[in-house]
């Protein structure tokens, strides 16, 4: 007997960001407006708290099924299939994140 996958819920939309009033932004000299540094930390933050949550997810779920408790197979590797991809992620933003900086502070010399 198979159970059922259950579907993937609904992804959150992203709010949407007026360029020419951003909430605390600063304005440039030929008109660009920045953004505070409070939303990027607040949402990399979110970002590292989702990843860490998905990876608890995961490791629970193979604790369980290695104890021999009855867990979905399907759910297991999706669990772990989408930590897996979060940390990809995570680890390409901090790459990034580094080679930006790098490439700033190469620009001041």
């Amino acid at each position: 007997m198979t159970s059922p996958i259950s579907p993937i819920g609904p992804i959150a939309p992203i709010s949407s960001v007026n360029a020419a009033a951003p909430a605390g932004g600063v304005a440039g000299a030929d008109g660009a407006t920045a953004v505070g540094g409070g939303d990027f930390s607040s949402a990399l933050g979110k970002g590292m708290n989702a990843l860490d949550s998905a990876q608890s997810n995961a490791d629970n779920l193979a604790v369980q099924a290695a104890t021999g408790q009855q867990i979905d197979p399907a759910a297991i590797t999706v669990a772990m299939t989408q930590a897996q991809l979060m940390t990809q992620l995570a680890a390409t933003v901090q790459s990034k994140a580094v080679t930006a900086f790098n490439t700033i502070m190469g620009m001041q010399a």
